[in-house]
């Protein structure tokens, strides 16, 4: 069976998100920090095979440029944008990223002027082909850099770390036409989900497998002993009380003061709001010693990425999850 350059690109998109997303998975897991360094590194190869992609396809000058501003775009996430202030005043960064935004900006004029008369419909369709088709494809990348700039913003997408992974999948995974779907599902749905935000609905996806296996694992740890300790078994775990403080978790047992003027250990049914303080974790667990409590109720602080990691698995085989939720609706 011949080999072809597209299936080649795709499958080395795969090895390096495999590689990039897993060390950051790994890192935002022990140090819950995943430093701009990493994505810096990364994105390199992904810039490197998106320009082989566009040069495979004979794209023109305005469709690198687009290209180029999407990854400007992005790129606001790591290093900021440039001021005014600080372009006049001679910084040189600022100028050259000055200029890389003008000339980005330049080529999206230049390619609008070109392909933007194509109708909108035919191009969502896929009735477009050739550079107009490829043109509007490199643009829907800003829409999906928006998308997920929006999320982190309004909290959607809380950590900072999560939104420059998915603007990174973004750059690498610009369409599925660059993915070796296995399954066709996704390549003959009229309407699908842009890779990033795929491999963000399948993380999703996997959040519903939490319960299910914090209830078995405090099952076989003998951790419920009554009712209360049946509602937290489905989102927390026991914990030796000296793991606490080097542990990324929530402390959830505590001991609060009873209108008798009594006290007891308690276990609260739901992580806080905000974050304590390192002090007031520190008074916590000498309340809790005092006490003689040795085994405490916590909530895990899951990191995201943890969690799109593995959906690189269903994102390759299956592609777009949609496109299999939405015949269930009847859609």
């Amino acid at each position: 069976m011949d080999i072809t350059s597209e299936a080649i690109l795709g499958w080395t998109r795969i090895g390096i998100l495999v590689l990039g997303l897993g060390w950051a998975g790994w890192m935002d897991h022990k140090e819950r920090r995943v430093q701009n360094e990493h994505w810096m590194t990364w994105v390199k190869p992904a810039l490197f095979i998106w320009a082989l992609d566009l040069i495979a396809q004979g794209a023109d000058w305005s469709i690198y440029l687009t290209a180029s501003a999407v990854v400007a775009y992005a790129s606001t996430s790591i290093i900021g944008r440039p001021t005014l202030k600080d372009i006049l005043a001679g910084n040189k960064i600022d100028v050259i990223v000055g200029i890389w935004y003008v000339l980005s900006i330049g080529g999206l004029i230049g390619g609008a002027m070109k392909y933007g008369d194509a109708n909108l419909v035919d191009v969502i369709l896929g009735n477009e082909s050739g550079l107009t088709a490829l043109w509007w494809s490199t643009l829907s990348g800003l829409l999906t850099i928006l998308i997920i700039d929006l999320a982190w913003r309004f909290r959607l997408v809380h950590g900072g770390a999560d939104a420059k992974a998915l603007m990174w999948v973004a750059i690498l995974i610009p369409n599925w036409e660059t993915m070796p779907l296995i399954n066709d599902n996704t390549a003959d749905s009229l309407v699908t989900l842009p890779p990033a935000l795929a491999l963000l609905m399948w993380g999703g996806l996997t959040f519903f497998l939490i319960p299910l296996i914090l209830f078995v694992n405090n099952l076989i740890n003998s951790n419920i002993n009554s009712f209360s300790e049946l509602r937290l078994s489905w989102h927390a775990s026991k914990m030796r009380l000296g793991k606490v403080v080097d542990s990324h978790v929530w402390l959830l047992t505590s001991v609060i003061q009873l209108p008798d003027g009594t006290s007891k250990v308690y276990n609260k049914s739901r992580a806080p709001r905000r974050t304590p303080s390192q002090d007031e974790l520190s008074n916590s667990i000498k309340e809790l010693e005092d006490r003689g409590v040795e085994d405490v109720w916590v909530s895990h602080k899951l990191p995201l990425l943890v969690f799109l990691f593995p959906a690189i698995i269903p994102v390759a085989l299956l592609g777009d999850p949609t496109t299999f939720i939405m015949p269930l609706l009847g859609l």
